[in-house]
């Protein structure tokens, strides 16, 4: 059978994009049950569905609106643009700025400091590190949150390339903050509770890029991410396991990942170094124990 015309497709690059767009909006409406239901719960059930709704962060930031960023979900333009405020939303990131720092990420590749202690990647896991070392663990994961530009910085970088750009993500940005403002007024509680959980999640997607990239190659394509193959870390993630692979490749497809994999086996030189845990839980695994760290010395940031 013939693949039916673009116009006539709903999903823009495959049929399966139904499971993390369906992703998008049940965790959206979890989040609005969640304060609905708030007077309702015990404080037990108020901090167990506050340390639910972080680990949902970092999980959507690396599965589901990572997917998206690289291949939008529908066809519609107009769908894709309410799936981006969707994920603001429920991520409290704006989503086009994400992608914008997300594509320097990958611009730069983790890349080590130049001769000036600058690198093209934001988030390298070497930007903070000592001798061409990566940072510590800790230092990098728990930092991030407060290292990042503001969004009026990120803002101004994308109106220098892309003005039409820089205008969604501001109109994201005050979506977001209208709506939490809102919810603050109607609710303070909710609201003061779920921010150092909202801290917790941004640091649970530090913590994930950083195990994506401990032992990895900056200066190799086909070495620069980590990866994971476990069935159920690929399944809950959306194979953001094979996190080698793409970087490798970064528009492939997230339910092609295992054929990208494949490839590269087929090449003797294109080979992504392995972890066996979850990316979230890295340091577990013997294997990242034995890569040298380093902090730049007289840091304060």
């Amino acid at each position: 059978m013939s693949r039916p015309p673009a116009r006539k497709r709903v999903f823009r690059y495959s049929a399966w994009d139904a499971v993390p767009a369906l992703l998008v909006y049940a965790h959206l409406a979890a989040l609005i049950a969640f304060f609905l239901a708030w007077p309702q719960l015990s404080w037990a059930a108020r901090l167990a569905g506050a340390g639910l709704y972080a680990f949902a962060i970092g999980w959507n930031q690396d599965s589901v609106s990572h997917n998206f960023i690289h291949n939008p979900f529908f066809t519609s333009g107009l769908a894709n643009r309410i799936t981006e405020f969707a994920l603001t939303l429920e991520n409290g990131v704006p989503q086009t700025m994400y992608r914008w720092v997300h594509m320097r990420h990958h611009a730069g590749n983790s890349d080590r400091p130049d001769a000036k202690g600058e690198t093209l990647d934001p988030i390298s896991i070497y930007r903070h590190g000592a001798d061409g070392k990566a940072e510590p663990m800790l230092a990098y994961v728990f930092m991030g949150f407060w290292r990042d530009d503001s969004p009026f910085e990120v803002a101004r970088q994308i109106r220098a390339k892309r003005p039409a750009e820089a205008r969604r993500a501001l109109e994201e940005f005050w979506v977001m903050v209208a709506v939490y403002a809102g919810l603050l007024a109607i609710r303070w509680e909710f609201v003061l509770v779920l921010a150092p959980f909202y801290y917790l999640g941004q640091s649970l997607s530090f913590l994930i890029a950083y195990y994506e990239h401990l032992g990895g190659e900056p200066e190799d394509p086909r070495a620069t991410g980590v990866s994971t193959y476990g069935p159920v870390y690929n399944l809950l993630f959306l194979n953001n396991g094979y996190h080698g692979e793409h970087h490798y490749r970064p528009k492939q497809h997230w339910t092609r990942m295992a054929a990208l994999r494949r490839e590269m086996a087929a090449d003797a030189g294109a080979k992504a170094p392995v972890i066996r845990a979850p990316h979230f839980l890295g340091f577990l695994d013997p294997r990242v124990w034995k890569t040298p760290t380093g902090r730049r010395l007289g840091m304060t940031t």
